[in-house]
């Protein structure tokens, strides 16, 4: 069996990830730090659920699931360096899905250090991890933040990227500048995910669909930035799960059509390509805040305000490459996403 690992399986896209992959023929080390960027408990319950147990959990040792027999979990900072190099060797990963990050576009503006500690030198311990040991792919998140002041839609990975408007969509941008170099130097095949406005059960509190559940069920307002005129490509977590597990199932080889002249940055003469999964049917987010309020039963209480330091008024994903080459599209729409959710939050706060 291979062995994979994936980094971030505390966090909302990782838990999910892991979900797939325990159907899948590959043996598992999840990797977290537990940083209290936002509610631990909610980390704590996540690992729960795939087996991992909060008093079993030691910094630096691997804890095995008691629910999934392929998995096993191992507290680390992705800056420990001494630890990470120690865990690549031990382990020697086939493959690599690297979901650990510094989350969050607005806390990047006030706490900067904070992104470029987790998602610039742990990203880099990560990728000399995956080159000591020849992984085989490395498969890693970026997001669509990355698109900056592009309003070219849908947006397309073979377009310009330049122009990110906050630290935290710099970083990933950064992310995919190394990641190609060391494909390019190390043959290391790396696919970068662009990941498009994920939400569902288990999401991360500072997300809008947590935001705005929490505030209609207690009563109190709902902030709408610019004025509710957004669009968003919502896009399912079970969705980026799926499609997360073809792209790696499938290494990425060099493009041998690719030159110097095309400016394409989605590919490379190198084993490196660009990915965007999203729901490619963006909804505004008056639209969305309605599948909410009949989702709950109960209409929200809006305070509309200016657009957000670091928020653009629109995405919407192309997904064609991922469509073509990986036969995969999302496809929950965004009503039956959002109930999903407004079920697992009545059950998991019991209101």
């Amino acid at each position: 069996m291979k062995k994979v690992l994936v980094t971030g399986t505390a966090g909302f896209i990782g838990f999910h990830l892991i979900n797939k992959l325990k159907e899948s023929q590959y043996n598992i080390i999840g990797l977290d730090n537990i940083n209290n960027y936002y509610d631990v408990n909610l980390k704590y319950a996540r690992l729960q659920q795939t087996g991992i147990l909060r008093d079993e959990i030691v910094y630096g040792k691997l804890t095995c699931s008691s629910v999934i027999p392929s998995y096993k979990f191992i507290q680390l900072d992705l800056c420990d360096k001494e630890k990470i190099a120690e865990l690549f060797k031990q382990e020697q990963f086939d493959a690599v899905v690297h979901l650990a990050a510094q989350a969050g576009v607005r806390y990047s503006i006030i706490n900067p250090h904070a992104y470029t500690d987790a998602n610039i030198t742990g990203f880099l311990n990560i990728l000399e991890g995956c080159r000591s040991v020849n992984t085989k792919h490395l498969v890693f998140a970026s997001t669509s933040s990355v698109y900056g002041l592009n309003t070219n839609m849908p947006l397309n990975v073979h377009e310009s990227t330049e122009h990110p408007i906050t630290l935290y969509a710099a970083t990933k941008k950064a992310n995919e500048m190394m990641a190609h170099s060391y494909s390019h130097l190390f043959h290391l095949p790396v696919t970068g995910v662009r990941f498009f406005t994920a939400y569902g059960p288990w999401g991360r509190p500072d997300m809008a669909l947590f935001l705005f559940t929490k505030a209609i069920l207690n009563n109190e307002p709902i902030k709408v930035f610019n004025k509710g005129e957004m669009i968003r490509d919502f896009t399912y977590v079970t969705d980026i799960a799926e499609g997360l597990y073809k792209i790696l199932e499938k290494p990425t080889p060099a493009n041998a059509n690719w030159n110097t002249n095309s400016h394409d940055t989605a590919s490379s003469s190198a084993a490196y390509r660009i990915v965007n999964i999203g729901n490619s049917k963006p909804v505004s987010l008056m639209d969305y805040i309605d599948a909410v309020e009949k989702a709950i039963g109960k209409k929200a209480i809006k305070e509309m305000l200016p657009l957000q330091p670091g928020d653009v008024p629109a995405t919407n994903a192309d997904v064609s490459d991922l469509i073509n080459d990986y036969n995969y599209k999302p496809a929950t729409e965004v009503n039956e996403g959002v109930k999903k959710f407004i079920e697992w939050y009545r059950a998991f706060y019991k209101v």
